[in-house]
């Protein structure tokens, strides 16, 4: 896929997601609750998913907290989720909202490095479903909503792709491959519809993911997911139009 660099200049404002609908999956993670919180200052009405209930009430209770609109909670287990669970989460939003605008994808499963000869079955199955076949299953069942909408958007999280080819980044390698794989023919198929797909691919950030990656880095020399979060919301106004069938890539570009 191609890249696009994000607008140095681009702040959200208060309009900028105002009377949209928009699902965060993952959303008590790092950049999960980061997006939360951006959509919600945006203006948009925002629905948590994740498989713990009581992190999501946390959230909840943050977000009312720093005087941000009230999300919805509805927890959803991606790892055993069946297409059913999926199909009645897009009737109920349809049915609460009649309508949805957009969806990010934060949500994921990395087991920590491992060599493929150690690498346990039932990890690797995991990351390729919660990274790959989850993701997919969720937008299929939106689809019709967000088809619906005047304007909408997918945005799809990928990690860094020059670091996963190599040694023992196992499955979760492999699913984020996937995943750019499945972006980019869900583009194609959807490029005249309104419809808007975007790959999103942040810097290093200050999260559980990485500490767990980079043992032994000090993962505080990194921001907080908080720039990555605004990118989100980027993607999913208007502004991001630019940005359609592309990835919006906000690591550091090399110098000369």
């Amino acid at each position: 896929m191609p890249g696009i660099r994000f607008p140095a200049t681009w702040q959200p404002g208060e309009q900028h997601l105002a009377g949209r609908v928009i699902v965060v999956t993952g959303a008590y993670g790092g950049l999960g609750s980061a997006v939360a919180r951006a959509a919600a200052r945006a203006g948009a009405t925002v629905i948590i998913t994740g498989k713990r209930k009581r992190q999501l009430e946390q959230l909840y209770d943050a977000m009312l907290a720093e005087s941000l609109a009230e999300p919805i909670i509805h927890p959803l287990d991606m790892e055993v989720a069946t297409p059913r669970d999926y199909t009645a989460m897009a009737e109920g939003i349809e049915r609460d909202f009649g309508r949805l605008d957009g969806i990010v994808h934060a949500a994921t499963s990395f087991a920590g490095l491992t060599p493929l000869a150690m690498h346990k079955p039932d990890d690797w199955l995991r990351a390729l479903h919660v990274n790959v076949s989850a993701p997919f299953a969720l937008t299929q069942a939106c689809m019709p909503l967000l088809q619906q909408a005047p304007d909408s958007a997918a945005v799809f999280v990928l990690d860094n792709p020059d670091l996963l080819v190599r040694a023992h980044w196992g499955a979760y390698g492999v699913s984020k491959a996937a995943l750019e794989r499945f972006v980019e023919i869900l583009h194609q198929e959807t490029d005249t519809s309104p419809l808007r797909v975007h790959a999103l691919l942040p810097a290093p950030m200050r999260t559980a993911v990485r500490r767990q990656a980079y043992f032994g880095e000090d993962t505080n020399i990194h921001p907080l997911p908080d720039a990555t979060a605004i990118a989100a919301v980027y993607l999913l106004s208007a502004d991001g139009a630019p940005a359609r069938g592309k990835i919006l890539d906000l690591r550091p570009e090399l110098s000369a």
